[in-house]
């Protein structure tokens, strides 16, 4: 007797191709992968990648960005939804149009700004955009220390407190929770604070020290929007997806990929399975 089909958690992840596999549309397809999502895709721009910077971007067109979208939207029944690098305004504004296709599909922003290597992956015109379009849709928003003083205009928190009050300031336009990471800051623990209208929760870890950490940001929302996918609550998923990139970037210390900033170890819950 066959047995009785189940539905399959998709998570779409709406980003650029790095060409090195760290970051980016390959980081979170593995993500998806190891967590037991099954991964769609919309690439936003190819870049020319690796371990020691960005050599080179192309931006895909808009109506080839829209038409990935119309295509996946039309056939997959999408549980969860993930963007990265957007690149510039029209980018943005594509996908904020895109993305009623999927109304009510939880969906995590990643303000992708700039790179591990320091390289910039979103225009100074599409930051307006990123705030006043796709906050307003999101489930959370992940911005690291950096992004989130970029899209307040406003210096680096350096304290808890600081970070907590950044969230505040970013929740107030309009995601329903926002997720402040720290994991650029300083200190024997890296601290996130999830900052939702209820109050706010802390995720810490050791910091590990180790440089291989190219990816890190990008895994951390896919994780996210894996979990979500999966139909867990926000609190539950952030918990989960912050071990699971914990978990990477521990295995990862062992890994010899490229001669600059190395990925982070994406496949070590499969092995350990």
């Amino acid at each position: 007797m066959a047995s009785p089909e189940t539905a399959t958690p998709i998570a779409l992840t709406i980003a650029g191709s790095d060409s090195s596999g760290g970051a980016g549309i390959q980081a979170d397809l593995k993500t998806f992968t190891a967590l037991g999502v099954y991964g769609a895709s919309v690439i936003t721009a190819i870049t020319a990648q690796n371990t020691q910077g960005v050599q080179g971007v192309l931006t895909l067109p808009s109506d080839i960005i829209a038409a990935q979208m119309t295509s996946v939207a039309s056939d997959l029944a999408v549980t969860g939804i993930k963007t990265g690098m957007l690149g510039d305004r029209v980018t943005v504004e594509t996908v904020a149009d895109g993305l009623a296709q999927f109304r009510g599909v939880p969906l995590v922003i990643d303000p992708v700004m700039v790179a591990t290597s320091g390289d910039v992956l979103l225009a100074p015109d599409a930051v307006e955009a990123v705030r006043t379009r796709l906050f307003p849709l999101a489930t959370v928003v992940t911005p690291n220390l950096r992004e989130a003083a970029r899209l307040l205009e406003g210096p680096v928190a350096s304290t808890d407190d600081e970070m907590e009050t950044q969230g505040r300031r970013l929740l107030a336009l309009g995601p329903e929770a926002v997720l402040i990471k720290g994991g650029h800051g300083e200190g024997a623990e890296a601290t996130d604070i999830l900052v939702l209208p209820s109050g706010s929760l802390r995720f810490s870890a050791p910091r590990i020290a180790t440089r291989n950490t190219h990816g890190t940001g990008c895994t951390l929302a896919a994780a996210i929007a894996a979990r979500l996918a999966e139909g867990d609550t926000l609190p539950t998923a952030v918990n989960a997806a912050k071990d699971f990139v914990w978990q990477a970037i521990s295995a990862g210390r062992a890994l010899r990929v490229g001669n600059g900033d190395g990925p982070v170890d994406h496949l070590h819950a499969i092995r350990r399975r």
